[in-house]
């Protein structure tokens, strides 16, 4: 079974990639390195081989043995992106390519809307033209907007009072993949809903290398703790929450990459589903103080702190609850929060300069 991976080179797609490469599923990669970093390739600034290879695609290659080859494609760009429909016989697609960051999409709203939902809208128009019919979407747990309860759960309500432009694309999304199926009754589709996936692969070849200052938790925290940045810039301490930071449900990037591999194992053996909705993570919340302290404890490393006005869209908190991705996919979360912060210190360790220091 041939899969297309959309933002494979990134860091949930690369590790997705090998989990798939694992076991047994043939891939094709696609790309444009929007959220990646540049430097590797001085002529062509991506991170790339002198070929046009992805980086970390090559990393994945390594790991596994298997190839995983790459198209650059601009989701945006219908004719690129149709060539690749033309020269592989796609059976599934897992959608991850996007713009990905909160904060950043309350200052770009805009680029936000037009990337990420024009590049969803070609990929599904395209799979309905040559009848690919098995879709994994990466949705996001900003699509419950500001939670009135906890735990979340499927059923809890979506779309309302979502605080970023980010949520709202991964909102609208959902919502045109649920009528597709719907009106498409052989399609199977399902949404995976997942809260904040940090760590890295435990080999320390593959983990998250963003562009620029990291716009994520433990990238950042861990750049502090090697010497690339002089503090962990903290966004707020004045939330509803025990210690004042915002409390997240952390899982493991292993952990959230096996629970794609499930997904499209159930929509390859279950028939005709439908739309299928599952929360991806741990069930339980970690402050930004919690995860500090989890990383100075792996790394042996002190981590200095600057306090920082809240980013406009943070919520107090959010976590789920994943026992229906346990019942009906077998899935459940393997890796706890140390693991998270040891297999990323790792990668640092390995990697100071990123896949640049290769």
């Amino acid at each position: 079974m041939k899969i297309l991976v959309t933002g494979a080179a990134g860091f949930i797609g690369s590790h997705i990639t090998l989990e798939l490469l694992n076991v047994g599923y043939d891939v094709v990669c696609i790309d444009n390195f929007v959220n990646a970093i540049q430097g590797i390739n001085k002529t062509l600034m991506c991170p790339c081989d002198a070929d046009g290879n992805a980086a970390s695609l090559k990393r994945v290659e390594k790991l596994t043995g298997k190839p995983a080859p790459f198209t650059y494609c601009d989701l945006c760009n219908n004719d690129q992106l149709e060539q690749v429909f033309k020269k592989n016989q796609i059976d599934g697609v897992i959608h991850l390519a996007a713009l990905k960051a909160v904060g950043d999409s309350m200052e770009r709203p805009l680029e936000y809307y037009r990337n990420n939902l024009l590049s969803s809208i070609n990929l599904i128009c395209l799979c309905k033209k040559y009848g690919v019919k098995n879709f994994v979407f990466s949705s996001s747990s900003t699509v419950y907007g500001v939670p009135e309860t906890f735990p979340l759960y499927e059923s809890s309500r979506t779309g309302f009072n979502v605080t970023s432009p980010y949520g709202q694309t991964k909102y609208m999304t959902e919502k045109i993949l649920i009528d597709t199926a719907n009106k498409e009754k052989d399609w199977n589709v399902i949404l995976l809903r997942y809260f904040n996936p940090i760590g890295a692969h435990p080999s320390g070849l593959l983990g998250e290398d963003p562009r620029g200052v990291p716009l994520n938790l433990i990238p950042y925290v861990s750049q502090v703790a090697i010497g690339r940045l002089p503090h962990l810039r903290v966004f707020g301490n004045t939330f509803n929450t025990p210690d004042g930071t915002g409390i997240r449900d952390y899982i493991h990037i292993m952990d959230l990459a096996r629970g794609h591999v499930v997904a499209l194992d159930r929509l390859r053996k279950a028939g005709n589903i439908g739309c299928e909705i599952y929360n991806l993570g741990t069930g339980r919340g970690h402050s930004v103080l919690e995860v500090v302290d989890s990383f100075k404890r792996v790394s042996g490393k002190e981590i200095k702190l600057q306090i920082c006005e809240k980013r406009a869209g943070d919520v107090d908190c959010l976590y789920c609850d994943a026992s229906l991705a346990k019942e009906k996919l077998g899935w459940e979360c393997e890796l706890d929060l140390d693991d998270m912060c040891r297999d990323m210190w790792n990668f640092q360790l390995k990697n100071p300069n990123g896949y640049a220091s290769e």
